[in-house]
């Protein structure tokens, strides 16, 4: 790959990371049940940490994106340092799915019966399906590269 198309990438990624964080940050102040509370109530509330303990898998999986195009840009793409961090890739993506499911789960138990949570039901359904695409996606390039490391070290051993 061309340097320059790995430079847009990573700025691509910083940027995915820097407007997560802001939605993080900014979307509890804008949420309807914070409309009365405090600033420290609004972020101590279960389901806002729940959110933010979810994100954490999201930034480990950006950051290791981010190191991968590193290694692309490095030429050492064909090592078991990339292979780990495509298992790492797939491993946050399948936390993301697990934690998502689990929330709407929760949501569907537990919900105020005047609420309809079909709405959020349905972003959880749509974040999940996104989060076992990545988590596929990973595992197979995860399996690719591994032979390729694979091939090149018996290469390197026959010389």
């Amino acid at each position: 790959m061309k340097r320059i198309s790995i430079v847009f990438l990573q700025a691509v990624i910083v940027l995915i990371g820097i407007v997560a964080l802001a939605i993080l940050i900014r979307l509890p102040l804008t949420e309807g049940r914070a409309a009365d509370l405090d600033l420290i109530s609004i972020y101590l509330d279960p389901f806002i940490l729940y959110g933010y303990v979810t994100s954490i898998p999201f930034f480990v999986a950006l950051y290791n994106a981010f190191r991968l195009l590193g290694y692309i840009a490095q030429k050492k793409i064909f090592t078991s340092s990339a292979v780990k961090t495509l298992k790492n890739i797939k491993h946050c993506a399948i936390v993301i799915s697990i934690l998502i499911v689990a929330a709407g789960l929760y949501i569907r138990i537990f919900h105020n019966k005047e609420d309809d949570p079909a709405g959020f039901l349905a972003i959880c359904i749509v974040t999940t399906f996104a989060s076992v695409v990545v988590a596929t996606a990973a595992a197979i390039f995860e399996k690719l590269l591994q032979n390729a490391v694979d091939i090149k070290s018996e290469n390197d051993l026959t010389v």
